[in-house]
């Protein structure tokens, strides 16, 4: 394929442009995990560089995944395990006749090793971002977890904690276990662990040792220095998801062992269903069958790889001799990265692609405009790569943005530059683009401004930072044959806030543009990071894109952020969207640190590129030291031979961090995505409102209430014209039938605008009175009802029916008492004030008798002696 050289003065520019921004780390991506032949391939484990090396971390890995392999074998009944695992060692570790990376990336790992612990200590966790049934983000593990033995009393051998986590990943599924919520009341109005399945035993254990229930609940709460401890010895099979640490625990919960009572995000999640029946669903089970026999498969194969030293090369359109420019300059093109640039329409692309793929290398895409070929990206999607669309206006500031996201870092992220700032404007004549920017005290070592403009000479510059000393436009380098001025702000700048002026002084209409960039000012105050991508790359009308951004500081989500997406389609305005983490419409889980959104208001067919804006007040809390859900069980103790062996408390991690005195702000780019099938002119209504995926219910007294996040009336957008809430004394009712449950009245309910909380109270005797179908084999004693909850536009489109809510009902007076401490308390009260007082009566009657007789008796011997 031809070198091009012709791409036009805007193309040219834009190269010249992104040649300014280039900075020596870039950004690779591994290829996902495949299931081929019942076994798994290219699974990646990361150990991030700020781990000390340590042989004995490398040798626990692979000890840690063989054992897990051959209990997720058993465990899926001989469907799936582990056949190929690279480990990528860090560049800050000494060379060990590691293997080369090619297209591996610590940002795309499946498995992250850190020394970042949270107020959990070393719980490993799955960060999942999706909704049931949808692969998360990566497992994390502590070294410390890896490497101390003393830990596996609490958490289980770690062979059984990775296929717990890797149920998670993987397929999905939740945890089955609820700290918050240890208890709850059945049907049958009995106080419940929270467990599943629920043969699993235990006891009750108080500060002097085993004690009945009724003195460890108040207020459906554990009082202070009661626990259930588990036996150690169990008849129970599952469930891997409740506490894989059992021995006796060797399957997932299926639909005949799974507690569908136990509040748990598994229940919330999965509408109900067992953890066996989603996997069950899943692509690996349906493209694969059991092997056949008994013998077990192969123990893991592991690839130890290292990135070494990285050699980039810029291609502007498309050249078949890349790859060996990149050879020439390092021996073999493994582990290097292919920028290619293209504004062009060639049709060959295809034709590079063979060679790109054995090259060994990464390749990220740019294109520039909306007349590059379709399947441009086809070379980044082969290889791992990022892929970005610059839009062709003059004001767009995405080639910088994509440069920036390409040299994001390998991990690293106290060496990684991170974007602060990046905007564009067009100003008219002798008008100026005016702002502040923020730097926070966990950034300030390699500031950089960059200002750029398009035509005519530079415009007039004014810095002042956060003491008022000001910078002048002489204090910038400035290159008047790429357009741009930069100013490098020596040692660690000031935290607070640095404000910019640019001043148009031209007679002309000027595009300028400004980007501000740093790194980290200590290795002892992980920075803030913000990471945006998209759930699909691309979507077919009226198919919405899910926009997703991970706001963190080291591992910790960052709460309260107010974060903006910034769409630009191919030929229309911009459009600008906020983003939430609320757990509900396009957000899975409430305070995870990824905020999360539809989008659906496409405009035009093509590529649009996403840039995503985060700050953060310093008058709101912000930091979060727990992540929310998703994690192996730690046991604090067990019941063995009638005698309770306690475990060592949890490791609680301390942190001292000062009070941040300055909010923060960042910018990253999303990448690009691409939308088909797009109709001309208006569309129509075909986006109803989304699920609701948070409802739970409150019985108090006589009457029921529901507590949800209202949707939208498109997705999480707008808000529905009506809500449709039905009720069933049975489970199956609800699930497989939810048009034929009782239909509640909720002609006075208006919806509420999208992601507010509503609240709605009714009492179910009005409606649970009535006959109400009870399939085959259900209890008809059931003291509990399902409740679940659909949205309805105006145009009548209905939104899926919601996770399914539980109640107690009220309980008539000669039915068997709920074993609440308080209503204990209340009883015990009243039982020794009522014997108390028969006493009291018995002793004054007794007394009063004995007087009356005593008299008498007086009397009568009175009379005597007269």
């Amino acid at each position: 394929m031809p070198h091009r050289d012709n791409v036009g003065p805007l193309g040219s520019l834009k190269f010249v442009t992104l040649l300014v921004a280039l900075i020596p780390e870039f950004l690779f991506l591994g290829a996902g995990v495949q299931l081929q032949d019942n076994g798994y391939d290219g699974l990646l484990v990361a150990i991030n560089p700020q781990v000390s090396e340590d042989q004995n971390l490398i040798a626990n890995i692979k000890e840690m995944i063989t054992e897990a392999s051959f209990y997720l074998f058993n465990a899926t009944k001989r469907r799936v395990f582990f056949r190929n695992i690279k480990i990528l060692i860090p560049a800050t570790w000494k060379a060990n006749n590691y293997s080369k990376v090619k297209q591996e990336l610590y940002e795309k790992a499946n498995v992250i090793v850190t020394d970042w612990y949270g107020v959990h200590g070393d719980d490993p966790y799955t960060l999942q971002y999706r909704g049931c049934g949808k692969e998360g983000k990566y497992i994390h593990f502590t070294s410390n977890f890896l490497v101390n033995d003393d830990l596996t009393a609490g958490y289980g051998p770690r062979g059984r904690v990775f296929v717990h986590e890797w149920a998670h990943l993987r397929w999905g599924v939740f945890d089955e276990y609820n700290d918050e919520k240890p208890f709850y009341i059945n049907g049958q109005n009995q106080i419940k662990v929270t467990r599943c399945s629920s043969d699993i035993t235990g006891i009750f254990v108080c500060e002097k040792g085993p004690c009945p229930q009724e003195n460890c609940i108040i207020s459906k709460l554990f009082k202070e220095g009661c626990m259930f401890i588990y036996n150690s010895t169990q008849n129970a099979t599952a469930s891997i998801m409740f506490m894989q640490s059992l021995s006796s625990v060797v399957e997932f919960c299926t639909a005949h062992t799974h507690n569908q009572e136990a509040p748990n995000l598994q229940n919330q999640m999965c509408s109900l269903r067992s953890a066996w029946d989603v996997i069950a669903d899943s692509a690996d089970f349906n493209h694969s069958c059991a092997m056949n026999g008994t013998e077990l498969p192969p123990p893991p194969v592991f690839s130890l790889i290292q990135a070494g030293d990285k050699v980039v090369c810029l291609v502007l359109d498309v050249s078949s001799k890349m790859a060996e420019v990149v050879e020439k300059l390092n021996g073999k093109a493994y582990g290097s990265v292919m920028i290619l640039v293209t504004s062009g329409n060639d049709e060959h692309v295809g034709n590079c692609l063979l060679t790109v793929l054995s090259s060994g290398s990464t390749i990220h895409s740019i294109a520039l405009g909306s007349s590059v070929v379709e399947n441009l990206e086809e070379l980044s999607h082969h290889t791992g790569g990022l892929k970005f669309f610059v839009p062709d206006k003059s004001n767009s500031n995405s080639m910088t943005d994509a440069f920036s996201r390409i040299s994001s870092g390998t991990g690293d992220i106290f060496q990684q530059r991170i974007q602060l700032e990046s905007t564009g404007e067009n100003l008219k004549p002798h008008h100026q683009l005016k702002n502040t920017v923020t730097l926070d005290n966990s950034v300030g070592n390699d500031t950089t401004f960059l200002v750029t403009w398009q035509t005519s000479g530079p415009p007039e510059i004014a810095l002042f930072d956060p003491n008022g000393r000001k910078y002048y436009a002489n204090n910038f380098t400035t290159n008047p044959a790429l357009q741009t001025a930069r100013l490098c702000i020596p040692g660690t700048a000031k935290p607070g806030l640095w404000t910019y002026t640019l001043n148009n002084t031209h007679h002309s209409l000027q595009a300028l543009k400004v980007t501000v960039t740093s790194r980290a000012s200590s290795s002892a105050m992980p920075p803030a990071t913000v990471e945006a991508f998209v759930e699909r790359d691309s979507t077919h009308f009226p198919q919405p894109v899910m926009i997703y951004a991970n706001v963190r500081k080291g591992i910790y989500p960052i709460l309260n952020a107010t974060v903006t997406a910034t769409i630009e389609p191919e030929a229309a305005d911009p459009i600008a969207l906020d983003l939430f983490d609320n757990g509900a419409g396009a957000d899975i889980i409430k305070n995870d640190g990824i905020y999360s959104r539809y989008f659906f208001s496409f405009a035009v067919n093509g590529r649009y590129s996403l840039k995503v804006h985060v700050s953060h007040s310093p008058s709101i809390s912000g930091l979060a030291y727990s992540i929310p859900g998703s994690r192996a069980m730690y046991v604090p103790g067990y019941i063995a031979n009638g005698n309770i062996q306690m475990n060592a408390p949890r490791k609680s991690a301390g942190r001292s961090e000062e009070e941040p005195k300055w909010g923060f702000s960042r910018v990253s780019s999303g990448g690009s995505f691409s939308v088909l099938g797009v109709p001309a002119g208006p569309h129509p209504d075909v986006f109803p409102p989304c699920k609701i995926t948070d409802l739970h219910a409150v019985k108090v007294e006589e009457e029921v209430t529901l507590f949800w996040t209202a949707p939208g009336e498109d997705y999480d957008q707008g808000h529905a014209n009506s809500y449709e809430i039905r009720i069933s004394k049975s489970l199956q009712n609800i699930q497989d039938d939810f048009n034929n449950a009782i239909l509640v009245n909720t002609s006075k309910l208006n919806p509420q605008q999208a992601g507010t909380k509503e609240v709605f109270t009714f009492s179910p005797k009005l409606f649970t009175n009535g006959p109400d179908h009870q399939p085959d084999g259900e209890t008809q004693e059931s003291h509990r009802i399902y409740v679940a909850i659909r949205a309805i536009d105006r145009n009548s489109l209905k939104s899926a029916v919601s996770n399914i809510a539980q109640a107690s009902l009220f309980i008539p007076p000669n039915s068997v008492p709920i074993l609440v401490r308080d209503n204990l308390i209340l009883k015990g009260v009243l039982t020794a004030v009522g014997l108390i007082g028969i006493i009291c009566l018995t002793i004054v009657v007794t007394h009063c008798i004995l007087n009356r007789k005593k008299r008498a008796d007086k009397k009568k011997n009175g009379t005597k002696l007269i």
